[in-house]
């Protein structure tokens, strides 16, 4: 079997590490290094949905699995479909459970899905404020389309006060920040926030263990909200302030989205990420992506005991099963250049000492590098993920502490992803929530 995989990111090397007995090719916008070595491979863009397209005709492709969103939001699994091509992704009207915000809070509403939460869309700036200056809760400001993870802001956290909330809402109007001149403004919701992902081929629903993502820059939770600095999975499943009545819900949500997607635009098929708030009365649902999470796809994919092939095929096939994970801890620590996300320096060599970090019991991912002449050159973005696998969180933490220090170069990391101190503080501030019911 043929088996193409669309991405350039440490994402996509998981994913291509998890490909076994088949012929793995990909495209990539920069020379990555993890899939370089996987893959037949072509540096190009993957919104160029012609030049993938021609890609995996040429090479007479199987099989699509599709990493990144902003292809998805542009349709390539309905030009791949088109001609044959069967994709481990969601067509481009089942993506907008990510890429259209207001289409996924229209969705629950519609639907009656549990797990939804106070929100308003809007595009003109009057209506806006009128709004902002009588909601009595501390707000969310979403930009309606994709940015990267980097466009969410909160009053309170990111934005002083009303009148630099309107002053973003302004931003994101007269910008069209996301293709859109649109906003979402949400409550904000208090609790902790955790990650399922699932696999699904239309119909149903098979959920991956929990993990929890770590998205602002610096330690201690500080600093502007990222990509992803890190995350971690317990070996359990869960996490250690998510117990199972509250995964499950969080799972039946997802069902439920399923569902009704089916209903109104047709069946999702693929990966779907559900970002949610554990909160005093449940989980709610923050966000939705169409795709593996990055970082969290590399905590549950080298877990995966069953043919990760398989289960795509039974995606496409609409006849999945199970997948089953080995009971095992995980923690995942990037490495980014210094300065990063708002001034990190493209063009830095770094050193990875890629034998050294596997003789200690860690693993490496790739990501925003660039391998020029057998060097490893970031760009202004995430460069690499390190991961640890234990029995246990803390001994995972360890053993992806101390991979850390195998990469060397002008570069930084959270040092606290994982820690007992900063997973006690998430359990201590999920009790406090409680006991303000």
């Amino acid at each position: 079997m043929n088996i193409l995989v669309v991405g350039t990111g440490a994402r996509e090397h998981a994913i291509c590490n998890s490909v076994k007995n088949a012929e793995l090719y990909s495209i990539m916008s920069n020379n990555n290094p993890g899939i370089a070595r996987l893959s037949k491979f072509q540096i190009s863009s993957e919104k160029d949905l012609n030049g993938v397209k021609k890609f995996a005709l040429d090479n007479k492709i199987d099989m699509a699995i599709i990493g990144p969103e902003a292809p998805l939001e542009m349709g390539i699994v309905d030009e791949l479909q088109k001609v044959g091509i069967g994709c481990v992704g969601p067509t481009k009207a089942a993506a907008r459970i990510e890429t259209d915000k207001a289409f996924m809070r229209d969705l629950f509403d519609k639907h009656n899905i549990d797990g939804s939460i106070v929100y308003k869309v809007f595009d003109n700036l009057e209506d806006t404020e009128e709004f902002i200056d009588n909601f009595d809760q501390d707000i969310v400001i979403k930009p309606i389309g994709l940015t990267g993870g980097k466009g969410v802001k909160i009053v309170g956290e990111h934005l002083e006060d009303g009148q630099a909330a309107k002053n973003y809402v302004k931003e994101i109007i007269e910008n069209k920040i996301s293709g859109h001149a649109q906003v979402v403004i949400e409550e904000r919701l208090l609790g902790e926030e955790f990650t399922v992902q699932a696999f699904v081929d239309g119909n149903k629903v098979v959920p991956m263990p929990a993990a929890q993502d770590h998205p602002h820059a610096y330690e201690g939770d500080q600093g502007p909200i990222t990509g992803g600095m890190g995350s971690y999975s317990d070996n359990n499943g869960l996490l250690p302030f998510l117990d199972k009545k509250n995964y499950d819900k969080s799972v039946k949500i997802m069902q439920d989205t399923v569902n009704a997607v089916k209903n109104e635009v047709g069946p999702y098929k693929g990966i779907l990420y559900g970002q949610f708030m554990l909160c005093k009365d449940g989980p709610k649902l923050v966000e939705y992506n169409a795709r593996f999470g990055d970082p969290e796809a590399m905590n549950v994919l080298p877990l995966l005991k069953t043919d990760f092939v398989g289960i795509c095929e039974s995606i496409i096939d609409g006849n999945i099963k199970k997948a089953e994970f080995e009971k095992k801890a995980t923690v995942c620590k990037y490495i980014v250049p210094k300065g990063y996300p708002e001034s990190g320096k493209a063009g830095q060599v770094i050193d990875v000492n890629e034998s050294k970090i596997y003789q200690n019991s860690a693993l490496v991912y790739y990501a925003a590098v660039n391998q020029i002449d057998n060097k490893i050159y970031t760009s202004a973005s995430r460069a690499l993920g390190i991961v640890g696998i234990g029995d246990s969180i803390s001994e995972a933490e360890k053993i992806c502490e101390n991979a850390t220090k195998y990469v060397q170069g002008d570069i930084y990391h959270r040092k606290d992803v994982g820690t007992n101190d900063l997973i006690q503080k998430r359990v201590e501030h999920m009790k406090s929530i409680r006991k303000s019911q």
